[in-house]
């Protein structure tokens, strides 16, 4: 346990650093943004660029791997729904809370910290599951957050909505252009290589201070909004969904696959169940801003998840190995 914990403190202390360094406004809130760019449209996508170009691509089409995602994403999806749907919290909250129950931080903390622990292979995997959750588990997420509203086509039009905000997204279109470069064996110049590596390279210490920073400011920004304290229930069991329930069930479904003969790859499980352990992505939160959702609530969310996950997926990939 200790020598997994040694490899995951650093990823945990960057989210850390960047958490107090936006607190203590070391670093000024309106540079988040820019930090955020960064990451998002040059930063990250190289670094997925890179891995999808050397991953095979076998490993980036693999249908076993994503009938298993899709479906645990779907069922902790529609379980915390089901688990949160009532009166005070309505088909936004519900949807945006079950949001950040089913998708990990796999872009910005997620991919480079499994490389850490298991090698190379695991980018294959933990890419795959990124792909599914932009173009799935967001855009049902997002439509079913649109049944408030009075408008009967309201639902379709979020989902429309979704869809459009993925075809903007540069990580699918980055994985795309790898798995592209993987399956035709060609890779640009070796100047825009470099550039490329260099991006790459600055990617990961850039997210994970990136993330406590957003955390900082979605925190701040709930508690400017507060008008009252808020009960524990209505941010506890989503977080709890993430943390345990959501690597259960990846594990529990695979496993299953596997018993059925599904040709899912005991490895490919392995990554999928530790993905699932993360904690809940950042961008769920602009997500709800955006879509007038309770993001108080989902800013607690992904805090306590990112501050638990420390512990609670250390221990997960220990289980694993023992495994």
């Amino acid at each position: 346990m200790l020598d997994i914990l040694l490899i995951t403190f650093p990823f945990f202390a960057l989210v850390l650093a960047g958490y107090l360094a936006a607190r203590r406004r070391m670093l000024p809130l309106e540079a988040i943004g820019g930090l955020n760019t960064f990451v998002l449209f040059f930063a990250l996508p190289c670094m997925l660029y890179r891995f999808g170009a050397s991953t095979p691509i076998a490993q980036l089409l693999d249908p076993a791997a994503v009938l298993t995602w899709a479906l645990c994403a779907l069922l902790v999806v529609a379980g915390t729904i089901k688990l949160t749907l009532n009166a005070r919290i309505r088909w936004n909250d519900a949807a945006f809370g079950a949001l950040v129950a089913a998708f990990p931080n796999t872009g910005f903390m997620g991919v480079p910290l499994l490389v850490a622990l298991l090698g190379a292979r695991a980018a294959g995997p933990a890419i795959l599951t990124i792909l599914i959750d932009l173009l799935v588990t967001s855009s049902v997420c997002i439509a079913l957050s649109r049944l408030d509203g009075a408008d009967e086509h309201g639902a379709a039009q979020a989902g429309k909505k979704a869809l459009k905000g993925v075809a903007l997204n540069p990580m699918p279109w980055a994985i795309v252009l790898g798995g592209l470069s993987s399956a035709l064996g060609v890779q640009p110049v070796a100047p825009v290589m470099d550039t490329i590596a260099l991006l790459a390279d600055a990617a990961s210490p850039v997210a994970l201070f990136t993330i406590g920073a957003v955390l900082a400011r979605s925190q701040s920004a709930a508690a400017g909004e507060d008008h009252g304290r808020m009960p524990a229930a209505d941010f506890v069991p989503p977080a709890l969904i993430k943390l345990l329930v959501h690597p259960l069930l990846v594990w529990g479904v695979g496993t299953a696959a596997r018993a059925a003969g599904l040709p899912l790859d005991p490895f490919t499980l392995t990554v999928m169940v530790l993905v699932a352990a993360l904690p809940s992505a950042s961008n769920v939160s602009l997500l709800a801003e955006r879509f007038g959702a309770d993001n108080g609530r989902i800013a607690r969310i992904i805090l306590l998840t990112t501050a638990a996950a420390f512990l609670t997926f250390s221990g997960a990939v220990a289980l694993l190995k023992q495994g």
